[in-house]
């Protein structure tokens, strides 16, 4: 005990050390030139609009959100809370090495394995992704914990990361579908024989029940998300390129992990966890039949990376030539691929690299084609300019409780309420949530529209008879963002039945969703 006890300050400042440096390059490697992304702001926007459930997400975001706001709702809190999920990662990661009994050297590589891969790239978007990956380690840190002390704690433990996972991302279903027969097939099916199993699963159904009585009351809107993303989407999908983007998310520690899948298999003395590679099996293969896209299954990863650590660990005990060219290529490799990996190019700069992140991928979009930006990037830029263009058509507005701000789509209406220099500006949208949140108690007397740059209609030739006057404010010309083009108008003046048109317009695409 006593050569242990000196280990014990070194370990928790190493450990320190690793969760500052994952927090800190979250924002260090990202580009000054971005803004926030299209799918933060409408996360952002659920805080104004508290409820047990949401088209779009569950709930649990919108507590996150919330928490932003409450401490000022900047650039720095909405990147903060993804890197911390982050941080927590590679913390259970730790915890799960610590579990198999693996020494600093493990833990150390488990880490670096943890920063250097896609994750890093998930960790600097406040998306509901960075909780899920969370949430899925954790699930497995309690399981192990239980299948090898057999006390109940583990099993709610379990149910609780469970129920938030739940509530932060549908994607869970797909991790405790492949449990279930990884668990039976293996002794540890006793687990169906303990009591606490089913207060746990009781325990989980509790704290879920909000979210899915909020679900049968709106008639299961996730259902109908779920089909529109098979359409425009998730169609798209090849599954040959989910297996192969499995590897590509962690190349740069893919010895680690190919230890992590090849000690599960045949190592005897992690035989007994078989039960994890079962469950990476039956899960990706659940997801390759949906045709999911491949970084739903980031939350598989972690635990591999921390076996593959100990593993390894073992195998190069005092072999330190070979250690140090295991972190060398680990590191190294990362950062050699950093441009691709992280946003640490300008628009510009991506452009004139463009062959490099055309053979990797980098540049197809959702819609299965090629474009100049890969799409987060583009889904990062022109905002400030938009919500400026809107301000300036609102600025014009005498009768502010009167005016209506209806954009194209949830980004757009996200991003004007983000960073518009009017607080309460209010836009909406007929998109996701956004068309939920109307409230068409006043007559509507003008307009400021946000029409995409495709539009039918850049005359407004329909909107002409029922406005006094239309005014074209401007139109977004920032040559990189998806949004270039997109057009501000105010409507000035509107006549009476043009209140009734905009709500026969909401039922109408309620009723089509």
């Amino acid at each position: 005990m006593k050569d242990q006890n000196p280990k014990q300050p070194a370990e928790y400042i190493i450990l320190v050390s690793f969760l500052i440096l994952k927090v800190v390059l979250s924002f260090m490697l990202v580009n000054s030139v971005y803004e926030l992304h299209r799918d933060e702001f409408l996360h952002l926007d659920q805080a104004n609009h508290l409820d047990a459930g949401f088209t779009s997400v569950p709930p649990l975001t919108s507590l996150f959100s919330w928490l932003i706001k409450a401490f000022g709702n900047s650039y720095f809190m909405v990147k903060l809370i993804p890197a911390l999920f982050g941080a927590c990662t590679i913390l259970f990661c730790w915890k799960i090495v610590d579990f198999l009994k693996g020494n600093l050297l493990a833990k150390c590589l488990v880490a670096v394995a943890c920063i250097c891969s896609a994750l890093l790239r998930l960790n600097t978007l406040y998306q509901p992704n960075s909780f899920d990956v969370l949430a899925w380690t954790a699930i497995f840190h309690y399981l192990l914990k239980y299948f090898d002390k057999n006390e109940a704690r583990y099993l709610y433990a379990f149910a609780v990361f469970v129920a938030l996972g739940f509530l932060n991302k549908y994607n869970i279903l797909f991790l405790i579908i492949g449990l279930l027969p990884a668990i039976i097939i293996t002794p540890n099916r006793k687990i169906f024989t303990d009591k606490s199993l089913y207060v746990a699963i009781l325990l989980a159904l509790f704290l879920i029940s909000p979210n899915v009585i909020w679900q049968i009351s709106h008639h299961f809107p996730v259902l109908i998300h779920m089909k529109a993303l098979q359409s425009t989407q998730l169609v798209y999908v090849n599954r040959i390129d989910f297996f192969i983007g499995q590897f590509l998310f962690f190349i740069s520690s893919i010895f680690i992990l190919l230890a992590g899948i090849g000690s599960l298999i045949f190592y005897k003395e992690f035989r007994k966890y078989n039960w994890i590679i079962f469950t990476y099996i039956i899960t990706l293969l659940v997801f390759s039949y949906f045709k999911a896209k491949d970084y739903y299954a980031l939350g598989l990863y972690p635990v591999l990376l921390a076996f593959g650590a100990v593993y390894l660990s073992r195998v190069l005990a005092k072999k330190y030539v070979l250690t140090g060219l295991l972190f060398v290529f680990n590191i190294g490799s990362f950062i050699y691929l950093l441009p691709l990996l992280m946003p640490v190019y300008s628009p510009s700069q991506i452009i004139a690299r463009h062959k490099r992140f055309e053979r990797v991928g980098a540049l197809r979009w959702e819609d299965g084609k090629n474009h100049e930006l890969p799409q987060d990037y583009a889904d990062m830029q022109g905002w400030k300019e938009l919500a400026a263009l809107v301000d300036t058509a609102y600025g014009k507005v005498k009768d502010k409780s009167s005016v209506l701000i209806r954009a194209d789509n949830y980004g757009q209406a996200g991003a004007i309420n983000y960073y518009s220099k009017y607080t309460n500006i209010n836009a909406l949208s007929y998109n996701a949530d956004y068309l939920y949140w109307f409230k068409m108690d006043k007559p509507v007397k003008d307009l400021i529209l946000i029409e995409w740059s495709g539009d039918e209609d850049p005359q407004r030739k329909r909107e002409q008879p029922l406005f006094d006057k239309i005014t074209k404010i401007g139109e977004l010309k920032n040559p990189y963002a998806r949004e270039k083009g997109a057009a501000v108008f105010l409507l000035e003046g509107a006549k009476k039945e043009v209140t009734g048109i905009i709500k026969s317009e909401i039922e109408a695409e309620k009723n089509d969703h």
